[in-house]
């Protein structure tokens, strides 16, 4: 009897550390991605510039309806994660940014992508400077703006035909007040 229980404590020593090993693995892989995608090679992290964003319907935490026609050309669209280290470091730089936006808080969105419990202090932190939208991984602006990595910090615009498209597919936050909106 000793015996099987000293082998059962084995095996599950052996299957944690392989958990963390994994699990080690797994961030290791999202970080080179990311660095890949900010590079400009590999997957990238949402829709690139000239891409359509599709259609969506969602509502803001205020409780107001948001959908692709109430874009306006130059809105800034930026997808944050409460888990994601990066999205916390570019988090001040867009902060300012959307202080000093062109056309204020009605052309800044902020998507804000976890548990809604997570996800709460982090919209509080965006709602003065931003129209803030509070979803699930896989939720309508994520799914509309094909974003798979974070931060994602975009900036729409209609094209001739009155599409909406991405203009710029990684806004730099660090001019902060020099943005300007890209004709598609």
């Amino acid at each position: 009897m000793p015996i099987l229980i000293g082998l059962v404590v084995l095996v599950g020593l052996l299957c944690t550390l392989d958990l963390i090993l994994t699990v080690g693995v797994i961030k290791r892989l999202r970080e080179q991605s990311d660095e890949l995608a900010r590079m400009g090679r590999g997957p990238t992290a949402s829709l690139t510039k000239g891409d359509e964003v599709l259609a969506f319907e969602t509502a803001t935490t205020e409780g107001e309806r948001l959908s692709r026609e109430q874009l306006a050309d130059g809105t800034a669209v930026a997808f944050f994660s409460p888990d994601c280290p990066a999205c916390r470091e570019k988090t001040p730089a867009f902060l300012e940014y959307a202080r000093t936006a062109p056309g204020g808080r009605g052309r800044v969105v902020a998507v804000v992508v976890g548990e809604p419990d997570e996800a709460a202090a982090y919209a509080a932190e965006l709602a003065p400077v931003a129209q803030v939208v509070v979803e699930e991984q896989g939720g309508p602006m994520s799914l509309a703006f094909a974003v798979i990595g974070f931060p994602a910090v975009l900036q729409v615009a209609r094209d001739g035909k009155g599409t909406l498209v991405v203009t710029t597919d990684n806004l730099d936050l660090d001019r902060v007040g020099t943005a300007t909106v890209v004709p598609a």
